[in-house]
C-alpha cells in the first residue's frame, strides 16, 4: 500500500493557524476588553463576554480567511449575551460614563470606531448594515451641545479616555486575559467569570460597628432634644454654666475720637459733584421747564392747544341793536312828540 504525502499547500495553513490565531488574539485582547467593558458598563461582565468570544472564535477562524478575522471576531464579541444590557452608572464622572445615555446600537457603532479602531466599511460589516446606516448611527452617538450642535471638544475627550483605558489596563487583568487566550487556543472550555472582584470573598462588617453607630445617633438625638428643654437648668448644668440667661445693659457709648470736618464731609458726600455746582443744581431743578421752552422754540409743540372736538358750540351772538333814528324807533318817537305838543 502506498500513501500520498500531504501537499505542502494544504498543511502549511494548519501549521501556521495556531501561531496566527495566537498573534491575532493577543493583538485584539486589550481593545476587546475595553470595548466589552464600555458596552456592558462593567469590567467583569466585559471580560466574561470577551472570554466566551475568544473560545468561540477558534472554530470561526478555522473556516474563515485571515482577512475576515477582524470582522468575524468583533461581530462575535458584540453578539455575546452579556453585552446586550448595560449596567447603569450611579454618578457620571468621566466622559465614558455617559455612554449609558446611548442605545445599544449607537453605542456599539461608536465603540467600534474608538475602541476597535475599525473604519467605516469594516464597522458596517461587523454590524451587518450598509455604510450609510452605520454613518447615521455614528452621527446619533456623537456628543452634542444642548442646542443640538456637535461638540468636538467632548468627542476628543471621549476618544482620549478610551485610548487611555486601552493603554493602562491593570497588570492583573492582562494576566487573566492571557490565561483566557491560552485556554481558547488549546480548545479548553473557558468559564466566564466576573473577575477578581467577584472571586474575592466579601468583606465582613465588624460586629461592634452597628451598635456604636446607633448609640451615637441616640446621643445626637438626646442632645438636640435638650436644646428645647423648658427649664434652663438642664442644659446649663450639663455645660457647666449658670442657670438661665443673664441680661445686663451695655455702657453708654463714648464720644468718637475724631470726626470729619465740614469740608471733608462734603467731599465724601455721594452727591459732591452736584453740591459743588449750585448753578447746575438750580438748572437741574428746572430742567422740565427749559425742555418745554426748547421744544416750543423748535416748533415741535403748538403755541395754542386746539379746542377739544366735543366742546359745545359757542352761544349765538345777540341780535344787533338798531341804530338810532331807524324805523323801529319811529312809533316810540312819535308818541313822545305827541305828548310834548301843546294842548
Amino acid at each position: 500500500m502506498s500513501s500520498r504525502p500531504p501537499s505542502p499547500s494544504s498543511s502549511a495553513p494548519r501549521q501556521n493557524a495556531p501561531a496566527a490565531l495566537s498573534a491575532f488574539l493577543r493583538g485584539v485582547e486589550r481593545r476587546g476588553a475595553v470595548l466589552a467593558e464600555l458596552q456592558a458598563g462593567d469590567a467583569g461582565a466585559g471580560d466574561a463576554a470577551l472570554a466566551s468570544a475568544m473560545a468561540g472564535f477558534r472554530q470561526v477562524a478555522a473556516d474563515a480567511s485571515l482577512s475576515d478575522w477582524p470582522t468575524r471576531f468583533w461581530a462575535l464579541l458584540l453578539t455575546q449575551p452579556g453585552l446586550r444590557h448595560r449596567t447603569p452608572v450611579a454618578i457620571a464622572v468621566e466622559a465614558t460614563d455617559r455612554l449609558a445615555d446611548l442605545g445599544s446600537g449607537p453605542r456599539a457603532a461608536l465603540l467600534l470606531r474608538l475602541a476597535a479602531g475599525l473604519g467605516e466599511g469594516e464597522a458596517a460589516a461587523v454590524l451587518g448594515v450598509a455604510p450609510a446606516t452605520y454613518r447615521l448611527a455614528l452621527q446619533r452617538a456623537l456628543p452634542r451641545h444642548a442646542d443640538g450642535r456637535a461638540d468636538p471638544q467632548a468627542w476628543q475627550q471621549l476618544r482620549e479616555q478610551v485610548h487611555r483605558r486601552i493603554k493602562t489596563l491593570p497588570a492583573e487583568r492582562l494576566a487573566r486575559l492571557g490565561q483566557v487566550r491560552e485556554a481558547a487556543l488549546q480548545g479548553v472550555a473557558v468559564t466566564a467569570t466576573a473577575g477578581d472582584r467577584a472571586e474575592a470573598p466579601p468583606r465582613l462588617r465588624p460586629r461592634w460597628l452597628m451598635p456604636v453607630l446607633w448609640s451615637l445617633l441616640a446621643l445626637c438625638a438626646l442632645a438636640f432634644a435638650a436644646t428645647f428643654w423648658p427649664f434652663g437648668g438642664l442644659a446649663g448644668g450639663w455645660l457647666g454654666g449658670p442657670d438661665g440667661v443673664r441680661v445686663s445693659p451695655l455702657p453708654e457709648a463714648a464720644a468718637p475720637a475724631q470726626r470729619y470736618s465740614h469740608e471733608a464731609g462734603l467731599i465724601a458726600h455721594r452727591d459732591f459733584a452736584l453740591l459743588a455746582d449750585p448753578d447746575g443744581q438750580a438748572a437741574a431743578a428746572e430742567v422740565d421747564f427749559h425742555s418745554w421752552l426748547a421744544a416750543r422754540d423748535a416748533g415741535t409743540i403748538p403755541l395754542l392747544a386746539p379746542a377739544p372736538a366735543d366742546a359745545p358750540a359757542a352761544a349765538e351772538a345777540p341780535a344787533a341793536m338798531p341804530a338810532p333814528g331807524s324805523e323801529t324807533d319811529a312809533p316810540e318817537s312819535e308818541g313822545l312828540e305827541s305828548s310834548d305838543a301843546p294842548q
